[in-house]
């Protein structure tokens, strides 16, 4: 992995393009411990050694099971390791997700994820819009913006990021910050931040998709699945090759419990996709 058109700048680091995301070591739901923690721990360690430098987590997954477990299995980091969070949601005692989205609060989120990963600073915090807690929505980001930009003048936050947002809101962020990396929904089904990507491309910053492979529905199509048996791979696999493909700042972040299935994600980087392969997964419906 360390191909130099598989790493792209996030914050002050280069970055393996294939990274790993941490949500799924959290129980079902992404609630509670995950249910075994052996095994969580050998993923982890596994993905560095593999040549992951980019973990992505978030201090309400689980509420905070990830991040103890990431430092439990990693702790103290290796120095190319780029750990990065997001704040602006909180879970309420069921497992419910609620907005915590006040500038008092991102400041307790931020003070949670460094106390946690026993970290003095993070690298990059994603601040997720919650104006609608499911999908990117017009508003404005400014206070929570400020209340960033002022975790960044203190030393604990050394570059921000975004998620769940549009692309106006980047443009609006840009003028009070330097943005470091978008987190959206983006996939090979889901393509509404196309111009997006192109933008942040052009501008020499990362765009990291989340649910790469379509989420709670994962992705089906036929062309995936004729594509994949001629490239002897599965359809997942192929899907994130896609992406890795599609634009060299997109960042990955396949999240797996499993030592199996993150060597499969880890091997997609691997995949040479053909100009008619991605013609073929570009008509995909």
């Amino acid at each position: 992995m360390s191909h130099p058109s598989m790493t792209y700048r996030l914050g002050d680091r280069e970055v393996s393009r294939l990274g790993y995301g941490a949500m799924q070591l959290a129980g079902p739901g992404v609630f509670g411990p995950v249910k075994d923690e052996a095994r969580a721990i050998q993923v982890l360690r596994d993905a560095v050694a593999s040549g992951v430098s980019h973990i992505d987590t978030s201090d309400f997954y689980g509420p905070h099971e990830t991040n103890k477990l990431i430092k439990k299995a990693l702790h103290p980091y290796a120095s190319n390791l780029c750990i990065v969070t997001k704040v602006g949601a909180r879970r309420d005692e069921k497992g419910g997700w609620l907005t915590a989205f006040t500038p008092q609060e991102l400041v307790s989120a931020v003070e949670d994820n460094l106390r946690n990963l026993g970290l003095e600073a993070m690298e990059v915090v994603n601040l997720r819009s919650m104006l609608d807690i499911h999908q990117p929505k017009e508003g404005s980001l400014e206070p929570q913006l400020e209340a960033m930009i002022k975790l960044k003048e203190r030393g604990l936050v050394r570059h921000i990021g975004l998620s769940n947002v549009t692309a106006k809101q980047v443009e609006d962020a840009q003028k009070l910050t330097p943005i470091a990396c978008v987190q959206n929904m983006y996939n090979l089904a889901n393509r509404h931040d196309d111009a997006l990507v192109d933008t942040l491309a052009a501008q020499g910053i990362a765009y990291v998709p989340f649910f790469p492979l379509g989420g709670f529905s994962p992705l089906q199509s036929t062309q995936l699945d004729e594509v994949a048996a001629d490239l002897q791979a599965t359809p997942m696999q192929v899907a994130l090759a896609w992406l890795l493909r599609r634009s060299p700042n997109i960042l990955l972040i396949p999240g797996t419990s499993s030592p199996e299935h993150l060597q499969e994600n880890l091997a997609s980087a691997r995949l040479n996709l053909s100009d008619d392969v991605m013609k073929k997964l570009n008509g995909m419906n």
